[in-house]
């Protein structure tokens, strides 16, 4: 028997490659037959992008001191990998088949997990240090970078980054959201040929609006309810800015994703015709999952949280999916199930049972801490339940 466990990581508790980690253990000892285990560990573009993609791809990792979200001094990973050791639907979708692919994770520079609470509101935040990551990985050669957005602390429209690449907005050479009020100029220049830079975004939100970055993300950012109008009114102001500045279209500001990751996409599209890419049909792609779960005899997978959300098509529903597709059983587990979501879940695929792994009246602090016991304990159940 062949088990696949591919697990998206449970925020705050356990990464993707832990998750999968803990639910083969529990395989192996729940299941008497003999078995073959397998893992693949999910991202969506947030922590865990770049490690996932270039272990996968036999690349390698190389970390870089550049600035955090607050300034401090941060270690930062860029991933390498050949493009012609990836498979050609994978360099299909990256549009690039040779040369050096640089894998950037915005989560390790500019992440909302490295910014302690208490300090949280991307008024203060800048991505400085993405464009560092950038400046550094062209000068070492990439043929193409590619940027995973999710988990992003900031909302800057990707000004810090290109301050980092040479510009310079107002008279500051540093800025953040809380001196927009005060900037009237754009100067300096973008000196280096960069090479393409690919998004990786699953997100089609635009920059500007109650749909757009400031209104969706700004409050899990840590900007106050209060704010969102005056915030989303200074970056309407400063993306025209940036639009004339670069000679693009004001409709640049509309494109869907500008307002992914607080905007970063906008500001790296006006500046250097950054592309976004289907991050999870890339990632899907890359870890060759659809192969993955056709050999499989039983697909283990989950997250923190499966709720309404979940049900996009992307993650540890498309495993499910393909799963169903494939005539395979498929056991779901999260931190966090949502009835009505479990019943979509079993109504599309009969095949696939979802889990809660945590006690009931269990406290968040108490379930995050014990997340893998709790994902150890649950799968020993499901699969133990399985037949019955």
């Amino acid at each position: 028997m062949h088990v696949l466990a591919a697990f998206d990581k449970f925020k705050d508790s356990m990464s993707a490659q832990t998750a999968c980690e803990v639910a083969l253990s529990a395989a192996a000892k729940a299941l008497s037959e003999p078995i073959e285990l397998s893992h693949a560990p999910l991202t969506d573009g947030g922590e865990g992008f770049c490690n996932i993609l270039s272990r996968a791809a036999a690349g390698k990792m190389e970390a870089h001191t550049v600035s955090g979200p607050l300034g401090e001094t941060v270690e930062a990973p860029i991933g390498w990998i050949r493009l012609e050791d990836l498979s050609s639907a994978a360099q299909a979708l990256l549009g690039k088949s040779r040369g050096r692919l640089a894998i950037i994770e915005m989560a390790s520079v500019a992440g909302l997990e490295q910014v302690p609470k208490a300090k949280r509101n991307p008024k203060n935040c800048s991505s400085y240090g993405v464009g560092e990551l950038i400046k550094i990985a062209s000068c070492e050669g990439a043929s193409a970078i590619l940027l995973g957005i999710g988990g992003s602390a900031t909302s800057d429209l990707g000004m810090g980054a290109l301050e980092a690449l040479g510009l310079r907005f107002g008279k500051g050479s540093r800025s953040t959201p809380a001196q927009w009020a005060e900037i009237q100029s754009i100067t300096g220049k973008i000196e280096l040929e960069y090479p393409p830079i690919l998004i990786a975004c699953d997100v089609d939100n635009p920059l500007l609006g109650k749909k757009g970055a400031a209104y969706v993300y700004g409050p899990q950012k840590g900007l106050p309810d209060q704010e969102l109008a005056t915030f989303d009114l200074q970056a309407a102001r400063l993306a025209s800015m940036i639009c004339n500045y670069f000679n693009q279209a004001q409709a640049l500001k509309d494109c869907p994703g500008s307002g992914a990751a607080g905007g970063i996409g906008f500001g790296l599209k006006a500046a250097l015709n950054a592309k976004f890419i289907a991050g999870f049909e890339l990632v899907y792609t890359w870890l060759d999952l659809g192969e993955k779960v056709a050999k499989a005899d039983l697909i283990l997978t989950g997250e923190g949280k499966f709720d309404s959300s979940s049900l996009s098509g992307k993650g540890p529903y498309a495993l499910a999916s393909a799963a169903h597709a494939a005539n395979k059983p498929c056991i779901l587990l999260a931190g966090k199930v949502v009835a009505s979501a479990a019943q979509q879940l079993s109504d599309r695929f009969p095949l696939c049972r979802s889990y809660s792994i945590t006690p009931e009246d269990c406290p968040l602090p108490k379930a995050l801490a014990q997340a893998p016991e709790n994902l150890y304990n649950a799968t020993m159940r499901a699969l133990l339940d399985r037949d019955r």
